[in-house]
This record gives C-alpha cells, structure tokens and sequence, in this order.
C-alpha cells in the first residue's frame, strides 16, 4: 500500500475496512442481542447497495485493499449476491471475505461462490445442537454444519470458524472445538467476549486467553504460525499434523491497538475509526447530498484523524460503548 493516504496519527496504515450491510439477523445469540427492544433501521437509512459500491471505490483510491462484508446477517438482505458480485469486480481490492452465522449457507453456497467469494467466517460457539438452540434461540445448528462442510467441499479456503469462549456455556467444549482443525482444514479462532451494548449476558461468564489456551493445551503443543501479510490480529498455531490452525484474538487480555489497520462502516452509513468508541463520521448524509468524491475523501480522513491510539476497554472497567455489535459488524 505505497501511496496510502489513510495514515493515522500513530502512523498505523488503514487498509482494511469491515462494512455492515444490515442491522437485521435471523439468530438471537444471547452475547449481542440487547435487553431492551432496540428497533431494527427503517429502509431508508440504510445504505443502499449502489451507496455502498461507491463508498468502496472511494476507499480503495485512499489505499484500502481488504474488504470484509458483515451484519447483522449479511445474507437476510435481499440482493446481497448480486452485489457480492459487484463488489468482487472493485480493481484494487485484494481481499475480499464475508462473515455470516451460517444458517443461509447451505442453500446459497453457490451464489456465494458464483459471485467470487473465496473466503468466508462462520461464527459457531457450540457443537452441540441443545446447546446452539439456547445460546442462538433456534435450533439451526444441523443446517449450520452441513453449510460449513459443503462449503469446505466446494474449495473454500480458509474457512474460518469463529468462537466466543465463555464460562458456563462452552468452556467444556473446547477441546471437542479446537479438534476440529486436527481432523479439518479449518482456521478455528477464540475470540475474547467484548462487553458492550446491553446484551443477556451475565457478568462474570467471560473467558480470556491464558484460560483458554491453558484449556486447549492438552490437546498437544501448539505450534506458533507465521503471520501473512494480510493477516488480522489472530496469534496463529497449530497443532503438530493438524490440517487446520487455531488463533487467538485478545481485544482484552492483549491490545493490539497499534497494529489496528481498520475502519468500519455501519448499514446507516457511519464511519467508525474504532470498534471499542461510539465515535463515528458520518458519511451517508454527504453522500446523499450530491458532495463530490473530494469531499467524501474528507470524511475518511477526518474518521482517520479521530481514531485512537488505543482502547479503553476491560472486563472490570467496560468503556460504555453503547452501540450494539450487531449495527457495527464486529
């Protein structure tokens, strides 16, 4: 990224942009959806999917290389495979993946695959399909896995299976988890549980990474996982023979704030420089009054200019973000 103009004043080069395209989600995990009633974006606030290209476009210009397509759900938004497709087509974008639940998988893996995308992430915190039906509300989890293995046969790579470990809830299922790299390809990745929302998670339940890994541990050594260049903040190993990897990612036990490369644009057309902050650019109001590139350029420096250097957030001491995971995208 030579001729990057998205340098924050911690000389970190952003080039990674994660973009929301619905707050909406056919699951009810108990970890992200919120205890009051928070109702869903009308229509109209949301960025519509042409918006969306043009934003893209924009951000590739500034040195952006590395798209990633979230929720909410992405795949419960009408249309998404064909603008999956068009984004796919976006010269100067070397990476592009999608992360989903999953329960849309299977019946739409080839339009997922016919629109050019290779990589995808499943979030999946169980094996156990009572257990899926408490954590998530439904009992999906069969479709879910049959997805999973339909879209390792059809070549995608890596699949990424990510899980939220948490005490009381799947802390006895992580070694059953972490197997699955031995026996498949996939990159199975332990994400610390970030407070923050108001969720239907209990205090206390968090897991964090020495707990984790200690956990795992006696599955074998772990062998550390050189990093590639478009890696995310995962600490990567394997296991010795293991088809797969595991890594971990520690937004709370280790900030890898420094190393942070990315800008996340919510379905209302938010620029938000830091998941952890509520502060947030807004780029549709401009877009929507006819603004020129010029000055939608302005607006992502001004987002890069107003990233921190760090955050604050702990599981004693919760920063208070009071946006929910959901109309983020993680």
């Amino acid at each position: 990224m030579p001729n990057s103009k998205l340098i924050d004043r911690c000389n970190r080069k952003l080039n990674y942009l994660r973009i929301s395209i619905t707050d909406r989600c056919n699951l009810k995990c108990v970890y992200c959806v919120p205890y009051d009633f928070i109702p869903k974006l009308p229509h109209k606030e949301i960025l519509s999917y042409e918006e969306i290209l043009h934003i893209v476009k924009i951000s590739v210009r500034l040195g952006i290389s590395k798209v990633r397509i979230t929720g909410g759900e992405p795949l419960v938004r009408k249309g998404v495979y064909d603008f999956l497709e068009q984004l796919t087509k976006i010269q100067g974008l070397l990476d592009i993946s999608l992360t989903t639940n999953g329960v849309l998988l299977k019946d739409n893996i080839n339009k997922i695959k016919s629109a050019g995308i290779k990589r995808i992430n499943i979030s999946l915190d169980t094996l156990n399909r009572k257990k899926f039906r408490q954590i998530t509300g439904y009992d999906f989890f069969n479709q879910i896995w049959e997805g999973i293995e339909l879209a390792q046969k059809m070549g995608f790579d890596p699949i990424k299976i990510n899980v939220v470990p948490l005490k009381g809830v799947n802390y006895d299922e992580l070694l059953d988890i972490a197997a699955l790299s031995i026996a498949y390809p996939f990159h199975i990745r332990f994400i610390e549980y970030m407070p923050m929302g108001t969720n239907q998670m209990e205090i206390g339940r968090h897991l964090l990474f020495p707990e984790i890994k200690k956990q795992i541990n006696q599955l074998g050594k772990l062998i550390p996982v050189e990093k590639g260049m478009n890696d995310g903040p995962a600490e990567r190993f394997k296991f010795e023979s293991a088809r797969g990897e595991i890594g971990f990612i520690r937004p709370i036990s280790r900030h890898f704030c420094n190393t942070c490369n990315r800008l996340r644009l919510t379905a209302s057309g938010q620029l938000r420089p830091c998941l952890m902050s509520d502060v947030q650019v807004d780029l549709k109001t401009p877009l929507r009054k006819g603004c020129s590139d010029d000055e939608l350029t302005e607006v992502f420096l001004k987002a890069v200019r107003l990233k921190p250097s760090e955050h604050n957030l702990s599981v004693d001491h919760p920063a208070g973000i009071s946006a929910q995971m959901c109309a983020i995208g993680g």
